[in-house]
């Protein structure tokens, strides 16, 4: 489903407008009518197009993450795929007063890069990879990776942030990333240690452990890279939830 798909974000239309509009065949921008809602309605939904079809061609996905509601920025994804950047942190704890981040891994157009701290994990490294992502992905990154990014590296992670534990939970998807991995059949490579693990291997390579920190990163970079292959599958069943099935 793409952006263009979407009439929710204009005051006035909920859920049920939006498929009515869909099953009337205004199944985007171009194919809208006015006639198919109230004048004043129509006149909000005409205006919208205007203003959304320019922030569009500009790439603006800031503007629409602030004018979707928050359960519906999943259809960002299709517009902005290419520049969406998959993120996930590793940390000595969980509190972000007490703790540190250990690496951060950032998976992006097919590639895959870890900044690891004491060597390039810097608030400018950060600061870079995040201001040129139009949009943002984690699991559960808005309660633990992206606080904890901002209180120990003074950002200000400004890009349309998607987290997926909601995204799931939408699904009856619970659980924690290996959870949904694991109902997903998303696979890690054989790969079978958690969160304590990961500290445990920073503290190895503290010691001078070189085979930890190896072990840390391709953890850390399988997060990342299976938050893709989720968002591509949920995102993929939402469509055919909210948007196609009302087309038949």
């Amino acid at each position: 489903m793409r952006i263009e798909n979407s009439f929710i974000p204009v005051r006035g239309v909920g859920e049920k407008t939006e498929q009515k509009l869909w099953q009337n065949g205004a199944t985007d921008w171009d194919e809208f009518d006015p006639s198919l809602v109230g004048s004043a309605t129509g006149d909000r939904i005409e205006s919208f197009i205007a203003t959304a079809s320019e922030h569009l061609d500009d790439g603006n996905s800031r503007y629409f993450a602030s004018e979707f509601p928050s359960g519906e920025n999943w259809r960002l994804y299709e517009n902005f795929r290419e520049n969406t950047c998959f993120f996930d942190i590793e940390t000595t704890g969980l509190s972000k007063y007490s703790s540190v981040v250990t690496t951060v891994s950032l998976h992006r157009g097919g590639e895959t890069k870890t900044l690891v701290r004491g060597d390039d994990l810097t608030t400018e490294a950060l600061r870079r990879e995040f201001s040129e992502s139009d949009l943002l992905v984690s699991f559960n990154g808005k309660r633990f990776d992206q606080p904890f990014l901002e209180h120990n590296f003074d950002l200000s992670m400004d890009a349309p942030h998607l987290d997926l534990m909601y995204t799931c939970k939408r699904l009856g998807l619970s659980g924690g990333l290996s959870a949904v991995e694991n109902e997903l059949g998303v696979s890690r490579g054989g790969m079978d240690i958690g969160g304590q693990d990961a500290v445990r291997l920073w503290h190895q390579y503290e010691a001078g452990d070189e085979e930890a920190l190896e072990t840390l990163v391709r953890y850390n970079q399988y997060d990342t890279q299976n938050l893709e292959t989720i968002l591509e599958t949920v995102s993929e069943t939402l469509h055919d939830d909210v948007f196609a099935c009302h087309l038949r």
